[in-house]
């Protein structure tokens, strides 16, 4: 990111709120591989299920749909 400008990094910045509110802040992991395990699972459903409100559907049937539709 370029130094001093904020919006570069406010894609992953809001990313990383929303995976401690939703993520983080409500599960308890027993080590390491239990939380890189758990992450991953997270990372999945936030990609394939996660509803956007903006959007009305998860950002992979967002990305499907305008590839069909260009």
């Amino acid at each position: 990111s370029r130094k001093g400008n904020c919006y570069d990094n406010a894609v992953i910045e809001n990313f990383f709120g929303i995976m401690k509110s939703e993520f983080l802040y409500i599960k308890e992991f027993e080590n390491v591989e239990h939380f890189k395990i758990e992450l991953e699972k997270y990372i999945d459903y936030y990609n394939t299920k996660r509803i956007k409100a903006k959007l009305k559907m998860s950002p992979v049937q967002y990305r499907t749909h305008f590839y069909q539709a260009a």
